[in-house]
């Protein structure tokens, strides 16, 4: 017994001393890059009990490899505006992982993009790929440029000259882009068009988000909001809850937001408020998705002018003052970093009960424990919101087999691979000593799925 107890100690040291060996060179490798740091360091803190049941991942240096991406290809794109100027954007791809399948994620035009936040997405890219059981690596790509207060034209000639670049990098069976923040159908439309016309060819598979007119999946568009609202059920199921009756809030009114809106109040749920990055609505009838739908998809318009048409509603200023609102259950769709730890004992103040990350990494690290040491059930972005990527895989599979499934269908599919995800979660927490807790089972349970591929593959 003495043995066995002095070696159990060496083997937990050696895989703590690994763990913190190697976030050092990610930190002394990736300096200032802070979004991607704070995803590295989150999943590390999750992988102490794996390195200690599996010495093996440790002898193969996993940990060092599957933090540094294959590669970051990093672009200029120059491109005409309606004044006849000359514009230069700088693009992206990050190509992080393809162990299992060719890499696969979004693009995202914001003038927020930067190396830091596309290593991040992409980072959490291959384990949310993972965690779907489908064959899919991941990567993520996107621009500065802002495609606000673009004409329609601009838009079209600078995605044209972005794809032109991007377009050596990718493929079916290479590397499969979707769409992000600022990059809906329309812009795939542009990217899949302009491919073809460099390739000489068709490639359906190439790209997915596109319009299911045009070799799209129906249900993609509503694939991650109804995705996050699944998981977040069975999360409730094991509570012995559900979102019958519950007052719930959504950061953000875009896709994500907007199909998270829609399926919680199919559900029996009261959505009380919603936002844009000006501010956000409360509405004590009930948000009507409808309204928010014209507003977002059709009109172009702020969340401010849900007002006029809904007379019981209050517009205010701030955005992330959202989360002052009281409910049972929290969105946050928006946004990285959207909540920090003031936020969270707010809601927790309020009585919330859970919380579903719909976003990318939405809630600050800090925020998270909050939660956590209350007791509130929490369901991370790399589960809760694997929905539309889940899909677009299913779009892969339809182009490739030159079919389209109905909508009925293809929700069907997606609500299976929530539960799986869920349940993929919930006993890798519970086999490594940590029941309940989703945040570490996500990690877990993906990273196995990643480490073990890696393994296989040999060293490479």
């Amino acid at each position: 017994m003495e043995i066995t107890t002095r070696n159990n100690t060496e083997y937990k040291s050696k895989a703590n001393d690994y763990v913190h060996e190697v976030f050092q060179l990610v930190k002394d490798r990736n300096q200032g890059e802070k979004e991607f740091l704070q995803a590295t360091r989150e999943i590390f803190d999750s992988l102490r009990p794996v390195f200690l049941k599996h010495p093996e991942y440790i002898h193969n240096g996993i940990l060092e490899r599957i933090t540094e991406p294959d590669r970051v290809i990093t672009f200029r794109v120059a491109w005409e505006d309606d004044t006849g100027k000359v514009q230069v954007n700088r693009g992206f791809r990050v190509q992080f992982n393809n162990s299992l399948g060719p890499y696969k994620g979004g693009i995202r035009f914001h003038p927020t993009v930067n190396s830091s936040i596309m290593k991040f997405l992409a980072f959490e890219q291959t384990f949310k790929n993972a965690l779907t059981g489908q064959p899919i690596g991941a990567g993520k790509g996107g621009s500065d440029f802002n495609p606000k207060g673009k004409s329609e034209r601009e838009i079209m000639r600078f995605t044209q000259s972005f794809i032109t670049e991007l377009s050596k990098y990718i493929g079916p069976d290479m590397d499969v882009p979707a769409g992000d923040i600022g990059v809906g159908k329309r812009e795939i439309g542009y990217m899949f068009g302009q491919y073809n016309r460099l390739r000489g060819g068709y490639e359906a598979g190439v790209f997915t988000g596109k319009d299911p007119n045009h070799g799209g999946s129906l249900g993609r568009k509503e694939a991650t909001g109804y995705g996050t609202v699944y998981f977040v059920e069975e999360m409730l199921k094991t509570a012995n809850d559900s979102f019958e009756g519950k007052k719930v809030v959504v950061s953000g009114s875009g896709n994500v937001a907007i199909y998270a809106m829609e399926k919680a109040i199919e559900l029996g749920a009261l959505v009380l408020a919603c936002s844009d990055s000006n501010g956000y609505i409360y509405d004590p009838n009930g948000i009507d998705v409808e309204t928010i739908k014209q507003l977002k998809e059709f009109d172009s318009k702020r969340i401010k002018e849900y007002t006029k048409v809904h007379k019981n509603a209050v517009y205010h200023e701030g955005c992330m003052d959202i989360w002052s609102v009281a409910c049972d259950i929290a969105l946050p769709c928006a946004t990285q970093n959207e909540m920090a730890k003031d936020d969270a004992i707010i809601l927790i103040q309020n009585g919330v009960k859970a919380i579903g990350e719909g976003a990318n990494m939405p809630c600050t690290e800090d925020a998270i424990l909050a939660f956590q040491a209350s007791g509130v059930l929490f369901a991370p972005a790399k589960a809760a919101n694997a929905g539309g990527v889940a899909v677009s895989a299913m779009e892969m599979s339809q182009n490739s087999m030159r079919l389209s499934w109905t909508v009925e269908e293809v929700d069907e599919k997606l609500k299976q691979v929530m539960k799986n995800i869920y349940t993929s979660c919930y006993n890798a927490a519970e086999s490594y000593g940590h029941p309940g807790n989703l945040v570490i089972g996500a990690n877990i349970a993906g990273f196995l799925k990643v480490a073990d591929a890696m393994v296989a593959h040999g060293i490479h």
